[in-house]
């Protein structure tokens, strides 16, 4: 008998409280937290992060949902209260992403800020509240893989308590979650290093660096999961999605670098303003 990890974090006066809301949660505070310290190193200020998760949070929460909706609406036409029922999950990452970049872009338009500046700022920290948020998925026992056994995931040198919580519905499944996460916690890492490297990126490519890191990984961790949203009944949504914006990220970069007189990505923009 394998050890399942509940669901439900707690009680709140008769309230369930899940896992998934509280990790996505944290993983949202911490990335406002980190693209805040961010923001003032290159000039910007803290509140220009602040303000835009006002508008931006609740629009990619609502962006990632509907988009989850669109491509399994069968399911909701009939049980349409179950829309909204994000307990159990049901939020797609590219929705969050689409919506927030679109709310994004009227924002800084609307405060004349910056958004290749900006995406550049919040890009490390949006891919760490991905890595984070993928634990939700661990939580609710959702986005898995194929089936599996328990000795090739023992042979990954994974805790028992990661394997025993891939036991669903009687069979031992691939963590692809697992997978996921880690491979966007390499990628802050390599954000990171690269944002610190002078004169190395130029403004807006850290950006298209999150965007080709993130979709590529996405794109072949999406064909093992079990529970992929599908176009047509054939085409896996986010493995298209992935390919047209790892492309789409290239050829951006390229472009924008043949264009020239592109400016640094520069932190020394903030360097005397007080950073807390």
């Amino acid at each position: 008998m394998v050890a399942q990890i509940n669901r439900v974090a707690f009680d709140l006066l008769g309230i369930p409280i899940y896992w998934y809301a509280l990790i996505i949660v944290s993983g949202i505070i911490i990335a406002m937290w980190l693209s805040s310290r961010e923001a003032v190193r290159v000039g910007m200020k803290a509140e220009d992060v602040t303000d835009f998760m006002l508008w931006g949070l609740p629009l990619s929460i609502i962006g990632a949902r509907l988009y989850y909706i669109l491509f399994d609406l069968p399911q909701y036409i009939e049980n349409p209260i179950q829309i909204f029922n994000i307990r159990s999950g049901g939020l797609a990452i590219y929705g969050g992403l689409i919506a927030g970049g679109i709310t994004l872009y009227f924002y800084t338009k609307y405060h004349f800020i910056d958004i290749w500046t900006f995406l550049d700022v919040a890009a490390p920290s949006v891919l760490l509240a991905q890595a984070i948020g993928r634990w939700g998925n661990f939580m609710n026992h959702e986005a898995f893989g194929p089936d599996t056994t328990r000795s090739f995931l023992e042979s990954l040198y994974l805790p028992n308590f990661i394997i025993d919580n891939m036991y669903i519905d009687g069979i031992y499944r691939q963590p692809t979650f697992l997978y996921e996460s880690l491979w966007s916690l390499v990628g802050v890492i390599i954000l990171l290093l690269l944002r610190k490297k002078t004169h190395l990126l130029k403004k807006g490519e850290v950006a298209l660096v999150y965007l080709m890191w993130y979709s590529f990984g996405r794109f072949f961790i999406e064909g093992l999961r079990t529970d992929s949203l599908y176009l047509f009944d054939v085409i896996r949504v986010s493995q298209l999605l992935s390919a047209v914006l790892f492309i789409g990220a290239i050829v951006l970069f390229i472009l924008r670098r043949k264009k020239g007189n592109l400016p640094d990505y520069d932190r020394s923009l903030g360097k005397n303003q007080l950073i807390i």
